[in-house]
Formats: structure tokens, C-alpha cells, sequence
């Protein structure tokens, strides 16, 4: 084959083609992926959910999307086995911090996950753990909205409250508490209405 002459126009064509060869390689890989990449998820959120509510067979019936007093997203699953609820901190020690809590009818915590962080290993990350049952910081049983609470909610012993805070991980532990007083909060309001938050939420049955 003929070498084509190094020529600017050559060039432009050539860069052109292999562009749009590898938009197209692109865009297809994304196409075959996207489908598997979006089952991972709800797969992950149902287990998620599972996990909270200390069930294995919840079926998500509502789920109710609205904005906590910071504007950040908040998330209500109503299943036929209790309520769970997605929540965020954006001002984790490494940035966000979203968790997932579930909750009984009486509004105590049955459970938590936490779904995304980018908090120190061996430190921050220990919040998946450290407030589980029989953990040192242990939440669960606990209910934000008993009287005790109804100052600040759930606080770390050295802010005055009753959870002992992951060794070296204030910062982290704040913004989880922080996180899982979020849920309860959008929780009770929406026990409160009728599963309406008052934050003008959408609906998708």
C-alpha cells in the first residue's frame, strides 16, 4: 500500500478517522456494559436494603426522592418490611459520605451501610463496622427521636452525646451521625404525611 504523503490535510484525516473509529468503539462498549452496570446496582441496593431492615425478602413497594435542609439528596424505600432510607454528608474527613439506614415503626435504627465514602482506610473506612451491634460505637436500637436526642440527635461522646467515635476518626464519625440524624429526620416526616417528606419529593411507584 502507498505510504500517504505527511501532509496537514493527510494528517487531519487521519486523526478524524481514528476518532471516530474510537467514539464508536466507545459508545458501543458502553451500550453492552451499561445494562450489567445498572443490574450490579439494583442488586446492590436490594441487598443494601435487605441488610438494613434485617429481612432477606423486602420488596421496595415507594420509593420517595426529596432534599435534606442542605439541599442534599435524601432517598425513602418503603418495602413491605420497613422503611429505608439513603442519606447523605458531604463533609466526611475525605469528602462524601452516604449511608443507608433502616428504621422500625417506632423509629429506632434496625440497621445501617454504608454505601459510598472516601474516608482514610484502617480509620474513616472503619464507619462500615465501628457503630454495628456490639461495636464500641454501636447505634443500633437507638432512636434519634427520643427526647434525649432532640437537641442535636445522634452525637459523639466528645460533642456531649452517647457514641463513642471511631479512634483518630472524628471528623468521620460526626459525618455519619450527621448522615444517619438526615434519615431519621426525612423518615419521621414522612410517617408524619403520609409518606410525603414536605420537601416537595417525586414519586416513583
Amino acid at each position: 500500500m502507498k505510504k500517504l504523503p505527511s501532509t496537514l490535510p493527510n494528517m487531519l484525516c487521519v486523526l478524524t478517522l481514528i476518532s471516530v473509529i474510537a467514539a464508536g468503539a466507545l459508545a458501543y462498549v458502553n451500550t453492552i456494559t451499561q445494562g450489567p452496570i445498572e443490574e450490579n446496582k439494583a442488586r446492590t441496593l436490594t441487598e443494601g436494603i435487605n441488610t438494613v431492615l434485617g429481612v432477606s425478602d423486602a420488596q421496595v413497594q415507594n420509593t420517595t426522592e426529596a432534599e435534606d435542609a442542605n439541599g442534599n439528596p435524601v432517598i425513602l424505600y418503603a418495602t413491605d418490611k420497613g422503611v429505608a432510607v439513603q442519606a447523605i454528608d458531604p463533609n466526611g474527613f475525605g469528602g462524601k459520605l452516604k449511608v443507608l439506614v433502616g428504621f422500625d415503626d417506632a423509629g429506632a435504627i434496625k440497621g445501617y451501610t454504608v454505601l459510598e465514602h472516601a474516608e482514610t482506610p484502617g480509620l474513616g473506612a472503619k464507619a462500615n463496622f465501628w457503630f454495628q451491634k456490639g461495636e464500641k460505637g454501636d447505634i443500633i436500637g437507638k432512636n434519634p427521636g427520643d427526647a434525649k436526642y432532640a437537641n442535636s440527635g445522634l452525637t459523639v461522646s466528645k460533642d456531649g452525646g452517647d457514641v463513642d467515635a471511631i479512634t483518630a476518626s472524628t471528623i468521620t464519625s460526626r459525618a455519619f451521625l450527621r448522615a444517619v440524624n438526615v434519615a431519621f429526620h426525612a423518615y419521621a416526616g414522612a410517617s408524619a404525611t403520609d409518606g410525603q417528606t414536605g420537601a416537595s419529593p417525586q414519586i416513583h411507584n
